[in-house]
């Protein structure tokens, strides 16, 4: 769980409070494997008021041991990740009915900065972190672009009167950062469940 506060914005594919938007906190629930709820948005918000977290917020789950995470950080971004890998597979899968579906596996990311990020560099984070996460698996030997349910946060402040950071692509400043802090995080769950 991040407790951010106000004055952060979030942009990420969260099942609950998904998109770009200002956000007091970020949840990342373990939830048990083969989830039969059909309404995962109504029991994110459930388990945020038991947590007695409030405002607006983004909610992820996964099977995988929320007390499992790792983390990276690099000059001041730090990524949490959360790698349930039992299930994976390639994001250009063959097409549905030519084999079986997956059951669901999930890595979440969660990535803090500690400047603001223009909207399109916040679509760029994600981006950039889904980039890492792959190269990351591949670094670990296994043969796959990730989970079929994967999901990615990326927390920056909100702009003030200073502009906010316009790129965050692996080659800026701060993607470059970004990229670090993810690949390592990632590389290190992905390592532990080989």
């Amino acid at each position: 769980m991040w407790r951010l506060g106000p004055g952060w914005r979030v942009c990420g594919s969260a099942v609950l409070g998904g998109g770009i938007g200002p956000r007091d906190w970020i949840l990342n629930a373990q939830v048990p494997g083969g989830y039969p709820r059909l309404d995962p948005d109504r029991h994110l918000a459930e388990i945020a008021a038991a947590e007695h977290l409030t405002g607006p917020g983004a909610g992820l789950m996964t099977a995988a041991d929320v007390t499992a995470y790792t983390v990276a950080a690099e000059a001041g971004v730090t990524a949490t990740a959360t790698c349930g890998l039992g299930v994976r597979g390639w994001a250009a899968a063959p097409a549905e009915g030519t084999e079986e579906p997956p059951s669901p596996g999930t890595i979440n990311i969660v990535v803090t900065f500690p400047v603001p990020l223009s909207d399109a560099a916040l679509v760029n984070a994600v981006a950039t972190a889904t980039e890492a996460k792959v190269q990351a698996l591949l670094d670990a030997g296994l043969d796959c672009s990730g989970t079929p349910t994967d999901a990615v946060c990326i927390a920056a402040p909100s702009p003030g009167p200073a502009p906010a950071e316009p790129f965050a692509g692996p080659r800026s400043l701060w993607g470059a950062r970004l990229a670090r802090a993810v690949h390592a995080a990632v590389l290190e769950g992905a390592l532990r469940q080989s």
